[in-house]
């Protein structure tokens, strides 16, 4: 187990940090995914209705 006799500021600076960088990866992941969901639901587009272009 840990020993919590170590009461200085650094300890608990390093765990805050610790705690924001992992919930900073977690909301990364989450948009990353939501977005790939939406690429994935979205319709191709339709080439009948494009403009003549030659």
């Amino acid at each position: 187990m840990t020993d919590n006799s170590d009461k200085s500021l650094s300890g608990k600076a390093v765990a805050a940090a610790g705690a924001a960088i992992g919930s900073a990866a977690i909301a990364a992941a989450l948009l990353y995914v939501n977005k790939r969901k939406k690429a994935k639901d979205a319709k191709p587009p339709r080439y009948e209705d494009a403009p003549e272009t030659d």
